[in-house]
């Protein structure tokens, strides 16, 4: 994806496809999942137990347990959970989908409608991109249970801000202040 341009390449929000024929995948760069696995480590992501499982050309993949991390005392899927792990794999695919030497993406708005809930075993999760503009990406994403039933859609909303990305390893990170 070109930052240097206004140009914009919007997401078919019916198929999930990209728009433009000529790119074959929406990625910026090879990261594989070892390295997207690494940079979850020491955090949220490895704290909820959220694991990549897929980097297709227009989407990323993921799942999270359904255990005493993620549920609520009721014993069923809490909503924040669920909206943490939309909240990974967005942030995720939009770092994936960006020059990383030049740009980050952050969270600026995101939203969640609960279907259903889930009490054991693992929910899956595949985001993709509603629209991927120069400083706007905005990413929906459907989480289903084991039985690829519907449990949450969640849209979120990512400010593409001019400086190298801050995702790496936990060997790696700066304090910040």
């Amino acid at each position: 994806m070109n930052h240097d341009t206004d140009t914009d390449t919007d997401t078919d929000t019916d198929t999930g496809t990209a728009a433009s024929a000529s790119a074959p995948s929406i990625w910026h760069g090879d990261v594989s999942l070892r390295v997207l696995e690494d940079m979850g480590r020491d955090c949220l992501i490895e704290t909820l137990g959220i694991e990549l499982t897929d980097v297709a050309p227009d989407a990323l993949r993921g799942r999270m347990p359904v255990d005493a991390r993620t549920t609520q005392p009721a014993g069923v899927l809490h909503g924040g959970a669920s909206v943490a792990f939309a909240e990974t794999l967005t942030s995720i695919a939009g770092y994936l989908a960006i020059d990383r030497h030049r740009f980050h993406v952050v969270g600026i708005e995101i939203n969640a409608n609960h279907l259903r809930p889930v009490a054991s075993g693992w929910v899956t999760g595949v985001a993709r991109p509603i629209h991927l503009g120069a400083r706007v990406q905005v990413w929906e994403v459907r989480i289903s249970d084991g039985r690829e039933r519907l449990v949450c859609v969640s849209r979120c909303t990512l400010a593409v801000i001019d400086r190298p990305s801050d995702y790496v390893s936990p060997e790696l990170r700066r304090p910040r202040s």
